[in-house]
């Protein structure tokens, strides 16, 4: 069995603010939330071996919040910077075998389409409040966890993930 996640970045300064996207930091209240979802990955015992991190300043920031409540190897990958779905989904193909826990840390609304595609149709009712949750937005610092039933990270299949938990800020 593989687990992936897919955290999407904590909340940035505007793009307005005269800073090119890529440079964009996170606000006080993305690194809160960052932090408090990055706590409840340790508290629920949630522990990827493997960060793939998009390298823009925002993503970094948050993979790194993640980093301070557990230890694990991270890379940063200037392909996943507004990486849209299919190369998201071709970064998890491309994971090691080794790996059984998996982190993208992305964009929007790329990790959002990854996640749908990715995402089996529900089939308890738990999974189906998940998945309409998930549909109806995934905001900045969410996290969906994803289980698939294969050995190697080149058989993940779209479609044929479990969404074992989606979790937003707001609901922790």
């Amino acid at each position: 069995m593989k687990r992936l996640f897919l955290l999407r970045h904590s909340k940035a300064q505007p793009a307005d603010g005269g800073i090119e996207d890529f440079g964009r930091t996170l606000m006080l209240s993305g690194m809160q939330d960052g932090a408090g979802v990055a706590r409840w990955l340790r508290k629920n015992d949630y522990r990827p071996d493997l960060i793939l991190c998009s390298a823009s300043a925002r993503t970094t920031q948050t993979a790194e919040l993640v980093l301070q409540e557990m230890d694990c190897e991270i890379v940063y990958r200037d392909t996943l910077y507004l990486a849209e779905a299919p190369r998201i989904v071709a970064a998890v193909r491309g994971a090691p075998a080794k790996v059984a826990g998996l982190m993208v840390v992305g964009h929007n609304p790329g990790l959002e389409a990854a996640a749908t595609q990715l995402a089996r149709e529900p089939v308890r009712r738990k999974e189906r409040a998940r998945h309409e949750a998930l549909e109806e937005k995934f905001p900045t610092s969410a996290l969906a966890i994803l289980d698939f039933d294969v050995n190697r990270w080149r058989d993940v299949a779209l479609g044929s993930g479990k969404l074992v938990d989606f979790v937003r800020p707001k609901d922790l």
